[in-house]
């Protein structure tokens, strides 16, 4: 069968050589049985992510999944097929698939799983809610749940064990933080694990105590593994169920893939063997933790779907729970500094280890002192004549977070070519809190994208879910708007930081490709590339800002598949 297809009229019409009662597009498509051999999107709004050709009225997939033509609106094409499917966008818009830089797939499927503490508003809240899941739990039994946030809580402060306790004499209870950085656990879970007055902080971490000394529930950073031993690790079963769950979600929202954090090399297994079988419908690009850098190194349990190329490192915690490393005390706490994980010394040894191996290195860093740290090592290492790192090799080391950075080091990322891995709902989370933390004057350099960018950084745009919701349109909307998601601002959120429309679309399409070495393959529609795209019902670029949130997806594509369709698109 050969077809000519008008871009303009995107339909099999007598216009285009074809009978003047061809079929409607949902019509044209092949009997379930049989294989198409070409694949064509049209019916919508194309933004392509080619500044060559920006937009485009319809797109040709071959039988691989990859993109064969991109057709302009004065186009055609002339295409030979056995069997055509027409994908009818049906008025929506198509855009490169959306990726996000950083996200931790495991813990997305288990906030859907357990004990979801997102959205609790007050510490009466948290410990309402607590009281209600341990109704007809039997004695003894430990209850987990994470998500909770203090940010605009009346209370003004995190949770302790003495909110927890009246109600939880009998379960011991421990509840992560949303950033993962910090929990709070009642005095039953305490106890079980032997944390006392006299337990020291570990390296790196810290227990929190009330004026009388004695530990107040709260653990920070590596603090909380001091209640490893209540918090059975997940069987294969429950992290194949986290794993597919965190999968179908963020297809569902128009993600097509991720670059998924910290994961370990059981996790890294299970996602090829979930590939292979067909059970992860987005694309996976993993950063391993640092204990499976030999996994890493081989490139082992690769598959269309799963990459595993990087290493995750932490050199500080979060800023919430003031674990962020600092180059001045915090202005509400002076005597602290925040915490080291990974001294300058650790890190110039992994760097040259990483740079043999041709491993990626993820480097968390969150605080302007530790961002100077791995900026000043990494600047070294490239100088260094013996000892260093090797001339020409293309890293792409990445700091994941980059959220406070020196004005005077904000340049130093592209004069040393290295990514910015930034999730833009952090900071109209954060900003609620940062003045505190930090004062006004450090807030310069906290979140600090239109610098980055006129720098000349990449940022590569991710969530960090499940620390935040993991949504591409909150993601979208925080980058451009910069406001909290009623539209509110404060004073030091700093408005001239925001970036453009189409450098939002870059962050969370090209950038995430090229900072994953994938922008051959990836990042943009042009002819040869993966057919990966995000489809959503209103047009991003162009609608309102405080529409840009009402938005919804109706169409996840991957590698040529439609692995996400919403019902009314799918009727």
């Amino acid at each position: 069968m050969r077809l000519t297809i008008c871009a303009a009229l995107l339909s099999l019409t007598a216009a285009c050589g074809a009978p003047a009662e061809a079929p409607s597009p949902v019509e044209a498509q092949p009997a379930p049985q049989q294989e198409a051999n070409l694949t064509v999107f049209a019916g919508g709004t194309i933004y392509t992510g080619n500044p060559d050709q920006p937009l485009a009225s319809a797109i040709l997939v071959d039988p691989d999944g990859r993109i064969m033509q991109v057709v302009g609106d004065d186009e055609s094409a002339e295409v030979t097929a056995d069997s055509l499917s027409w994908i009818d966008l049906d008025g929506a818009v198509l855009y490169p698939g959306f990726v996000d830089s950083h996200a931790h797939l495991s813990g997305i499927g288990e906030r859907e799983l357990r004990l979801d503490l997102a959205g609790t508003s007050s510490v009466a809240e948290l410990v309402m809610r607590v009281e209600a899941e341990l109704e007809g739990l039997e004695p003894g039994r430990v209850l987990i749940g994470r998500g909770w946030i203090e940010t605009g809580w009346p209370e003004g402060r995190m949770p302790v064990a003495a909110d927890l306790d009246p109600v939880s004499l009998d379960h011991p209870v421990i509840l992560t933080r949303a950033d993962g950085h910090a929990l709070v656990a009642n005095m039953a879970a305490l106890n079980a694990a032997g944390v006392t007055s006299e337990t020291p902080d570990p390296e790196g971490g810290r227990i929190e105590k009330d004026e009388t000394g004695e530990p107040n529930g709260l653990l920070i950073d590596t603090a909380m593994g001091l209640l490893a031993p209540l918090m059975a690790e997940p069987s294969e079963s429950e992290q194949i169920a986290m794993l597919v769950t965190g999968a179908e979600v963020y297809a569902a929202r128009g993600w097509t893939g991720l670059h998924n954090m910290s994961v370990s090399a059981a996790e890294a297994r299970l996602m090829e063997r979930l590939s292979l079988e067909g059970r992860l419908p987005v694309r996976v690009y993993n950063a391993l933790n640092d204990d499976a850098f030999d996994l890493a190194a081989t490139r082992a349990h690769e598959t269309d779907l799963v990459t595993n190329r990087a290493v995750k490192v932490y050199m500080d915690g979060a800023l919430g729970s003031r674990g962020a490393l600092l180059l001045e005390p915090y202005a509400d706490r002076p005597g602290e500094r925040g915490l080291t994980l990974m001294e300058p010394a650790a890190l110039a040894d992994l760097m040259v280890r990483a740079d043999a191996a041709g491993v990626q290195l993820a480097i968390h860093a969150i605080g302007d002192l530790a961002n100077r740290h791995v900026l000043d090592t990494y600047d070294q290492l490239v100088g260094a004549e013996e000892g260093g790192l090797v001339a020409g090799h293309d890293h792409r080391w990445r700091i994941e977070h980059a959220q406070v950075i020196a004005p005077e080091d904000l340049s130093r990322l592209a004069e040393l070519d290295v990514i910015a891995s930034m999730q833009p709902s952090h900071a109209i989370g954060d900003l609620f809190f940062a003045p505190d933390r930090l004062g006004l004057e450090r807030l310069r350099g906290a979140y600090a994208w239109r610098s980055l960018l006129d720098a000349g950084t990449i940022i590569a745009g991710g969530s960090d879910a499940p620390v935040e919701v993991g949504s591409p349109l909150i993601e979208f909307y925080a980058a451009v708007e910069r406001t909290a998601l009623d539209g509110t601002q404060a004073e030091g959120w700093h408005p001239e930081e925001a970036v453009t429309r189409a450098e939002a679309l870059a962050m969370f399409t090209s950038a995430p490709a090229y900072a994953a070495f994938q922008e051959d393959e990836l990042g943009t529609i042009e002819p040869g590339k993966w057919a990966d795209f995000t489809v959503f019902d209103r047009d991003l670029m162009t609608v309102p800002a405080e529409e840009i949130l009402e938005a919804e997806a109706v169409m996840t594509v991957v590698q040529g598949k439609i692995v996400w369709r919403a019902a009314r698109q799918a009727d």
